[in-house]
């Protein structure tokens, strides 16, 4: 995926991992249409090309990302605008079925939280803060809501979308809408590391593994059990459990395949 400067997304793939780059420092990467479409491609990218394994996703800037552009979707109306496209992120994270690394070196805000708790990992420098302020614009966050509620307690939620306070990197760890809070200096290092050690790990494992856990979410207790006994089974017949279990016996590394 070709790369300008001046692109609102910037793409490099090195390693088995796609780097994004949301490049709209200005507008405090405030999501547009051109935008939403330049991360939805990458993610296509990602999902059809088996040699990414990982995907991670940071910001230019002091802010991570502010959310929808509000001056499109007032322009535009509900209807249309960066609003409409979120929904489709938002699923085309979920649905990768590959890890998603969120690096988040400023402030996080409205929509973007879209991003962060669909993300399998979000790593933020220490003194980042969190917020969804679409209350005070006499909006709520909507979209947000589906991941929100499945990853954050349920009251903290509701309480954290209804007064748009912000909260700083220890309390979201706290919550669970983020893994790690890390001194802004050490945050590069640590958003590498990850990438580089789930990157070399079976890739068809943890998409197999990922795409469970998406399905599994909407069953009850008693239908899941089955799904995943399915799931296990199917896990072991790809080349990557065989590999595993002779690497494993023959006291060597794995080679894995993604098959």
């Amino acid at each position: 995926m070709a790369t300008d400067a001046n692109d609102p997304v910037l793409c490099a793939v090195q390693d088995h991992i796609m780097v994004l780059t949301l490049n709209r420092p200005q507008k405090k990467n405030a999501i547009n249409a051109d935008m939403a479409r330049g991360i939805s491609n990458a993610l296509e990218q990602a999902k059809t090309d088996p040699e990414i394994r990982v995907v991670v996703i940071g910001a230019a800037g002091d802010t991570f990302c502010a959310g929808g552009d509000l001056s499109m979707m007032s322009q535009q109306g509900s209807s249309g605008g960066s609003a409409a496209d979120m929904p489709s992120l938002a699923l085309r994270i979920r649905q990768l079925h590959k890890p998603v690394l969120i690096k988040t070196q400023g402030a996080v805000l409205a929509g973007a939280l879209l991003l962060v708790c669909n993300a399998t990992h979000v790593l933020a420098a220490d003194h980042v803060t969190f917020s969804l302020p679409e209350i005070k614009r006499g909006l709520f966050p909507f979209m947000v809501m589906a991941g929100l509620m499945r990853v954050m307690p349920r009251r903290a939620a509701i309480d954290f979308a209804m007064r748009g306070y912000r909260i700083d990197a220890r309390q979201a760890e706290q919550w669970g809408l983020i893994n790690q809070a890390v001194p802004a200096a050490e945050l590069d290092q640590a958003t590498d590391q990850l990438a580089r050690e789930i990157a070399a790990l079976s890739p068809s494992a943890i998409r197999l593994g990922l795409e469970a856990c998406d399905h599994q979410e909407s069953l009850s207790f008693e239908k899941a059990l089955p799904y995943l006994g399915e799931m296990l089974q199917k896990t072991l017949a790809t080349e990557d459990a065989q590999e595993g279990i002779s690497a494993f016996l023959e006291k060597r590394e794995p080679r894995w395949t993604g098959r």
